[in-house]
């Protein structure tokens, strides 16, 4: 608290103005922080060598948790494989089946858009797009993205 007649008219008129300012300031920087907005032409997709593709939403997959959009192309599947993180996805287009690396494909769920999965960290699986367009997911994963052959 600033004592009585220490500061003039104008002094204090400044000193509003100013913090004024910088709460208009903060204001605007949260509400940038808070709301963001992409359309899909925003999308910055980034290709593997085989063909599978990533669209970046928040953070950076190769260093910690992330959200993602990818893309196979259709008829693609992995080879069986591993990840040191747990993902979640939501489809948003094509079809794709999920399943534990030993278990036989032909029994695995096929799940389209509006279905969510789970992988846990650790579970040796195989993923696939058996639809005859591209599948498109959401993907979080709540650690850095790796691939770790079986």
């Amino acid at each position: 608290m600033i004592p009585q007649g220490i500061m003039n008219g104008a002094d204090m008129k400044y000193l509003l103005l100013t913090s004024s300012l910088a709460l208009a300031s903060l204001a605007t920087l949260a509400s940038a922080e808070q709301i963001r907005l992409l359309s899909s032409s925003d999308f910055d997709w980034q290709s593997t060598p085989e063909g599978v593709a990533f669209a970046a939403l928040h953070g950076d997959r190769f260093s910690d948790a992330y959200q993602a959009l990818v893309r196979l192309p259709a008829g693609t599947v992995s080879p069986p494989h591993v990840k040191s993180a747990n993902m979640f996805g939501v489809m948003l287009e094509g079809e794709m089946i999920h399943y534990a690396h030993d278990a036989d494909p032909a029994a695995a769920r096929v799940i389209g858009p509006g279905s969510f999965y789970s992988i846990a960290a650790g579970a040796a699986h195989v993923s696939a797009c058996v639809s005859a367009i591209p599948c498109v997911a959401y993907l979080y994963q709540d650690g850095a993205f790796d691939f770790l052959p079986v």
